[in-house]
């Protein structure tokens, strides 16, 4: 073993020895307890950062950890492969987003080895390879004819810059999340699946996620939305039919309030009064602008116009205006909804904006006024001006109007979500084709499974104008009717890309098979523990469990649920520095370009780039973003230091739920530590008597068996927080292990618990350092492999002290410190004290009033 500690060199080795031995290749063993841990895949986006780097050294840790723990555990690593950014950068390099996309996997992967995860390589899948996207395609066919695929007509939310379309949750303050651009409204035809018939499952189930995040789970909750309220029926004014609005409130007791009605401005009954009304088809037009999530209408400013149309209400058969309203969408609901000025904000607010009554309906149950016309009244109470309803409570009022309506054939009691079908159309190239054909004479027809898979051409040339080049090729559209064999168009539409990242989980379980899953999916599903952010608490973790209960549906596997343990990790965030450019824009400064002086308390004064000597703006702690220039490139670090080091700094800076704030003394911090490591393994190794370590007649002095203690206390409390995922303090315990490592003599007692103290240290350290944990194990004689020993268990005999060590106050000032048997009783303890030379010196002539025996820490006693 070489003196100096050489990451490089051993790294290399010890992967080498991991990729020969093919020591993390894992298969089903019905024998031993399974394992499955899974970090959510990457997006080859073209190099890793440090939030990578974070988010799989958590999970491999906790993969090693319980591999040592001997359980059979799978831990599989593989490519979120299609999506725009790869179109995107495809369209700038002139090049096909496949070589792109490749290129970049590859680079990628030998970044993920050389930071020694632990991955089972034989199980690497990229979603964008046809072996894999096939069986989403097959799923998806399944599913229309069962009736849960359908295509219609939706208003959608449409990126003008991605020219796609974005689902409600990839909208952010009304902009598209990758490009930034303000949405548009725009109705197309899109491709739905029913995630909304398994809402009450979702929802319900989430009770039993207990292994999951109190947020996250509240996030779902909420995103699925039930509620329960009642579906009526408005009359129209002059209706010449027996056209009616329905209408769904979760407030029913507020009906006697409504003085007009809402609906979209893409409501028939809106279109239709826009006919001929140039000023209406204005607003209507308007109306398209922006996106159609809840978010985006919430803050948008509320407008409207009269259609010139009344309703008929329900129960007093009084007229109230309809409105076109820009805050009420198609999508949602009826995209119609009544007003209750007196009892909601934004209706309040949009009838003082245009003159509408306001109505109060409800009243304090407690007698108070209230000031209907400075605000709503929103709480529930007694209703009052409501005819029949009159003094009814909210409550009572909810049953006796449903009940009233459903008399009358005008409503009735029902359930709603906020959750609406997962809309799975994108209309870019770079993703899988969605697996439908539309013939004149049948109709859409499913692709059959014996011509799946509908492969994506990747070997294509973007030009200019080329937005999609699928849909601009004619001979991909071209295709055959598999029903009547007459000429036919293929879709040409893409799915949205979480259809891919919502079952790679399952696929992992059970490569090559030559079905989407086999057999093997229920021994190692659900994954046992799922590591990755909380941005994606909505967008992938629900589109994951409807999708595990497709596949379940499907006679694919046997659970309800995908994750049975989730952790969210905190961000990587770094002081960020700027300086104000003419235009009015910043300029970003990396953080090793800059000159920082500090306080004493290490917080920054004042920042120079280190170029030209000039000063720079601080601007905070932020995540790590290119945008804001203040990323660390893991590689220099790798270069620089080794991953262990790397691996090591990650997870002894916080806690892996909490954010990590990015010091780069902290990293040589832990560098030096695994130098201070390694030197000590060398002393072990250089003084180590085999024989005398394996000596049972040697006999432990009262110096060892201290050591020995501490040892194992600190041993018991790092076990202890393993358990707990708080790696940070079980790395702080290693450090303290070899602190008192350090403190032991030469002699041949000494080396027998030095022995015992590196063993332990090694296996502790083994899942956060696993190269120099390997090479040091098998240096020092211990084993062959670390990944094959047993986890370290606490010796309860070496906790028992036979003396403890007492302080002793004479009036609150220490004045002597005694050593007296652990089993010494409280009376004991106090003679012991009292016996004391320097004690008896400090009481003198004192008479003593009081003694205060703390167990197992002070005594105190009090003389006066």
């Amino acid at each position: 073993m070489q003196k100096n500690y050489d990451p490089a060199a051993i790294e290399a080795a010890v992967q080498s020895h991991w990729e020969r031995k093919k020591s993390f290749t894992v298969s089903e063993d019905p024998a031993k307890e399974k394992f499955y841990c899974l970090s959510m895949f990457p997006y080859p986006s073209g190099k890793l950062h440090m939030g990578h780097v974070r988010n799989y050294t958590i999970g491999d840790v906790i993969a090693r950890y319980q591999r040592m723990q001997g359980k059979n555990v799978l831990q599989p690593m593989g490519w979120d492969a299609f999506g725009l950014p790869a179109e995107n950068a495809a369209r700038k390099n002139r090049a096909a987003p496949a070589a792109w996309t490749y290129d970049n996997i590859d680079y990628m992967k030998g970044q993920l080895k050389r930071l020694g995860f632990g991955y089972d390589w034989d199980r690497e899948l990229a979603t964008c390879k046809p072996d894999y996207y096939k069986w989403e395609q097959w799923l998806f066919t399944e599913l229309y004819k069962k009736g849960l695929v359908y295509r219609k007509n939706a208003v959608v939310n449409w990126d003008p810059v991605d020219q796609t379309v974005l689902a409600n949750e990839q909208v952010i303050d009304g902009r598209g999340w990758r490009s930034g651009a303000l949405v548009e409204r725009r109705e197309i035809p899109q491709w739905f699946i029913k995630i909304t018939d398994y809402a009450d499952e979702l929802l319900d189930e989430i009770d039993n996620l207990e292994g999951w995040p109190d947020q996250v789970r509240t996030m779902q909750r909420n995103w699925i939305g039930r509620s329960y309220g009642v579906k009526m029926e408005f009359g129209i004014e002059s209706a010449t039919s027996d056209e009616t609005l329905t209408i769904f409130t979760t407030r029913p007791d507020t009906l006697m309030g409504v003085t007009y009605v809402a609906v979209a401005g893409e409501h028939p009954l809106a279109l239709q009064a826009a006919e001929g009304n140039p000023e209406l088809t204005a607003f209507i037009d308007e109306c398209r602008q922006g996106g159609t999530s809840e978010a985006d209408l919430e803050t948008i400013e509320k407008k409207g116009m009269p259609l010139g149309i009344n309703a008929i209400h329900p129960v007093s058969g009084e007229p109230v205006p309809i409105y076109a309203a820009n805050f009420v969408l198609m999508s949602y609901g009826t995209g119609a909804v009544m007003a209750v000025p007196a009892h909601d904000e934004r209706d309040h607010a949009f009838a003082r904006k245009y003159g509408i009554p306001i109505k109060q309906v409800i009243h304090p149950a407690d007698g108070s006024q209230v000031d209907i016309q400075a605000a709503a009244y929103t709480d529930k109470g007694v209703l009052k001006d409501s005819g029949p309803f009159n003094d009814l409570t909210s409550e009572a009022a909810f049953d006796a109007i449903a009940e009233w309506l459903q008399a009358r054939d005008k409503g009735e009691k029902t359930k709603n979500f906020r959750l609406r079908d997962w809309g799975v159309s994108r209309q870019r190239y770079w993703g899988t084709p969605i697996p439908m054909i539309h013939c004149e004479k049948c109709g859409i027809v499913p692709v059959p499974l014996e011509d799946l898979p509908v492969v994506l051409p990747e070997d294509i040339v973007y030009d200019e104008n080329t937005i999609n080049p699928i849909k601009a090729d004619a001979e991909f559209a071209k295709c055959s009717c598999p029903e009547c064999g007459g000429a036919a168009r293929r879709e040409t539409d893409t799915f949205d890309t979480f259809m891919e990242s919502s079952w790679y989980y399952a696929r992992y379980t059970c490569p090559g098979a030559e079905t989407m899953l086999d057999e093997r999916a229920d021994y190692w599903l659900p994954v046992d523990h799922y590591v990755g952010g909380i941005e994606h608490a909505v967008l992938h973790l629900l589109y994951a469990r409807f999708y595990h209960k497709l596949l379940r549906d499907a006679g694919l596997i046997n659970s309800n649920e995908p994750f049975r343990n989730l952790l969210t990790q905190g961000m990587v965030v770094a002081d960020t520095y700027y300086r104000d450019e003419a235009s009015g824009a910043k300029h970003w400064y990396n953080p090793a370009e800059v000159e920082v002086e500090r306080d004493e308390k290490g917080r920054p004064l004042s920042a120079k780039f280190a170029a030209d000597g000039q000063p720079v703006e601080i601007g905070g702690i932020e995540k790590m973003s290119k945008s804001k220039n203040n990323g660390v490139d893991p590689q220099t670090l790798i270069d620089r230091y080794g991953a262990d080091t790397v691996r090591l700094y990650t997870m002894f800076t916080s806690p892996p739920d909490q954010s990590l704030e990015w010091n780069d003394e902290g990293v040589e911090g832990s560098f030096r530590f695994l130098k201070r490591l390694w030197a000590l393994a060398q002393k072990g190794l250089e003084s180590l008597d085999a024989e005398a370590s394996n000596d049972s007649d040697l006999v432990l002095g009262d110096a060892q068996k201290d050591a020995r203690r501490e040892l194992h206390e600190t041993l018991k409390k790092a076990l202890y927080d393993f358990d707990r995922q708080q790696f940070n303090t079980v790395v702080s315990a290693c450090m303290t292990i070899v602190n008192s490592l350090y403190k032991l003599g030469d002699e041949a007692v000494d080396r027998v618990v030095l022995h015992e103290g590196l063993s332990i240290v090694l296996r502790l350290l083994g899942p956060i350092a696993p190269h120099i944990s390997h090479h040091l194990w098998r240096g020092l004689g211990y084993g062959d492999d670390i990944l094959a020993a047993g986890w370290p268990r606490v010796d309860e005999a070496a906790l028992k002290q036979e003396s403890i060590q007492y302080v002793v106050q004479v009036n609150g000032k220490v004045r002597a410190k005694i050593q007296v048997p652990a089993d010494a009783d409280k009376a004991a303890v106090e003679v012991a004290a009292m016996a004391n030379d320097n004690v008896q010196k400090f009481i003198g002539e004192a008479t003593v009033r009081k003694v205060i025996v703390v167990p197992n820490k002070l005594v105190n006693i009090v003389a006066k």
